[in-house]
């Protein structure tokens, strides 16, 4: 008997939470599908700030928050703008469930025996070194051991994704269009994360962060406190740090040790230091999803919404959508790039595309404006709160006219109204 008498129905390649998505959705369907996975064991390899969305987990794992490795449940959001030394944060509380911070290396893990359960037949610790392909259709992987062959294969292999490169499905990545994004996660007593960041056992908060060692840059920073460690880290856009020839752990520490962020850490233990590629293009650097016998799904997908910090929560979906796409295609004996175009037309009706394409206009805007947005009015907003909790003998209708006049004087009247039309661009294709 050959590798292609042993043809499976749907390879899927990678073990993340795109592709255990789509891996369990089509099990669960009586489907056969095979989820091969480079890392030791799914999640191994994966990285991402810390927290998952109870809306989209709950469409493939009702009862998660009662069988899932979770950490804490997240009730406060809080907005950090860092200058050099000083920092003015906005804080949003409220006791609800719609999102916990986890660990990858055991929610993924979980989940990916969670598609065992359903019936997926997981292959870790293999490389898929190309796909094969026959007549212009996709009909399975080469890896360093053996071929595996299959109606449909799903690419859930990160923002990389060198098998859809290798069809063309899309081109090389723009060092623009890439972030690279290291963290730390800290070891702190329960009882301090809870002290330091005025939560409860169970609760969560959730700290992003503008500016500091970012300023000027197409960069953000995040906090999330997890169970007995607190997860910190940044993402930078790689053209930013070969232009600025940095390097991000660099940033990383210069992160820590600001005034507002260093007594959160203070007395804390390296538990885990990582690093990960996250896409930046936004809606308009989307490859091609679907051709015959293929489609793309995640971060390979680039379905990553930064202004939300939202990346899990989009695999997640996309891959159940490629998984429902890839059931009907199976029944139908069809595995054209028609029949799995439906994979496009539900992600094009879900939320995922819908608020990709919202910010469709976002990173051409702030790539221009950088250095406005992301450095100039960060410091102005500090500046503002410096000025209104003073009492230095000054008048205080003195010190606004000052400062209001500074906003002329500083920027200038050409760069201001460069400024405010950029915003009203952006708003204008946001809402239109």
């Amino acid at each position: 008997m050959t590798n292609r008498d042993k043809k499976t129905d749907v390879i899927v390649v990678g073990g993340g939470p795109a592709g255990i998505a789509c891996g369990i959705t089509l099990a669960r369907a009586g489907k056969e599908v095979v989820i091969i996975e480079r890392g030791l064991f799914a999640g191994s390899k994966n990285v991402f700030g810390g927290a998952i969305y109870t809306h989209s987990v709950k469409e493939l794992f009702p009862n998660f928050e009662t069988e899932a490795p979770l950490e804490r449940r997240t009730v406060e959001h809080n907005y950090a703008i860092l200058g050099e030394k000083d920092s003015t944060t906005i804080s949003y509380k409220k006791d609800n469930n719609g999102s916990y911070s986890v660990i990858r290396a055991k929610f993924d893990r979980w989940m990916a025996e969670e598609a065992k359960k359903a019936g997926a037949y997981l292959v870790e610790e293999t490389v898929v070194r190309e796909l094969i392909v026959e007549n212009g259709k996709v009909i399975g992987v080469r890896t360093e051991l053996e071929d595996y062959f299959a109606d449909i294969v799903v690419l859930a292999d990160g923002v990389n994704s060198l098998l859809a490169r290798q069809i063309g499905l899309r081109k090389d990545i723009q060092t623009k269009d890439v972030a690279l994004s290291v963290k730390e996660v800290i070891k702190l007593d329960k009882d301090l994360i809870n002290q330091r960041f005025n939560i409860k056992d169970g609760e969560g908060s959730i700290v992003e962060i503008f500016g500091g060692p970012m300023l000027g840059m197409l960069g953000l920073g995040f906090m999330y406190t997890n169970t007995d460690s607190v997860t910190i880290g940044l993402g930078v856009t790689l053209d930013e740090l070969v232009k600025a020839n940095y390097r991000p752990f660099e940033l990383l520490e210069q992160l820590k040790n600001h005034p507002k962020i260093a007594p959160l850490i203070e007395g804390g233990t390296l538990k885990e230091y990582s690093a990960h590629m996250i896409p930046e293009g936004g809606y308009k650097k989307i490859p091609q999803l679907v051709s015959d016998g293929v489609m793309v799904v995640g971060d390979a997908a680039m379905l990553v919404n930064n202004l939300h910090w939202e990346g899990t929560n989009l695999a997640l979906i996309s891959g159940k959508l490629a998984g429902e796409a890839a059931v009907e295609a199976l029944d139908d004996k069809d595995f054209s790039k028609k029949s799995l175009s439906r994979y496009e037309k539900k992600l094009n009706n879900s939320f995922v595309m819908k608020d990709m394409k919202t910010y469709k206009d976002l990173f051409d805007v702030m790539h221009v404006r950088k250095k406005a947005f992301l450095d100039y009015y960060l410091k102005k907003v500090n500046a503002f709160f410096e000025m209104f909790t003073s009492a230095d003998g000054v008048p205080k209708r003195e010190n606004y006219w000052k400062f209001i006049k500074s906003l002329f004087t500083d920027r200038g009247i050409i760069e201001l109204f460069k400024d405010i039309f950029a915003i009203i661009k952006l708003v204008w294709s946001i809402l239109i």
